[in-house]
């Protein structure tokens, strides 16, 4: 097991893009949401993974994450998934010291961008690339599994 550490942000420009090192689509899917225990199958590009997460406590949470073959991910995609897949682009970004993961998404909530950083521990210092706008770690609205019972919408 290991723990998740980040602070997220709504980006405010574009200027990730020109920034960004690499980008990777990204599928991913709730096989549940219970803010106890979520559960997500996702395709990183050409890998795939089950993750479970546990519940935040602040900005830490337990995280499980397992490699899984890509024809599984398929079928738990397209048959379990509660809500709708997500589906996004994202661009890392090194800043400051740092990796950005910058999400550009397509569906449920196209349009929305939202950037995070994940951290060693709770009160690292961290330095704001110039795309960033406010804060919104722990707004449930922004949290992917969230969006993904959305439907198309916008938050």
């Amino acid at each position: 097991m290991s723990k998740e550490i980040e602070r997220k942000f709504l980006v405010k420009d574009d200027s990730y893009r020109a920034m960004s090192y690499k980008s990777v689509r990204i599928a991913q899917g709730y096989l549940s949401t219970d803010k106890r225990a979520t559960v997500r199958v996702r395709i990183f590009g050409d890998e795939s993974y089950l993750t479970v997460k546990g519940e935040n406590r602040g900005i830490v949470r337990d995280e499980w994450e397992y490699p899984i073959p890509m024809d599984d991910a398929y079928q738990m995609l397209h048959r379990l998934v509660e809500g709708v897949a997500v589906d996004k682009t994202r661009y890392f970004v090194k800043y400051g010291g740092g990796t950005w993961e910058v999400d550009e998404f397509h569906s449920p909530v196209s349009g929305l961008v939202v950037a995070e950083i994940e951290l060693e521990h709770p009160e690292q210092e961290f330095n704001l690339p110039p795309f960033i706008g406010d804060e919104v770690t722990g707004d449930p609205r922004y949290y992917n599994s969230n969006i993904a019972n959305m439907g198309n919408q916008t938050i």
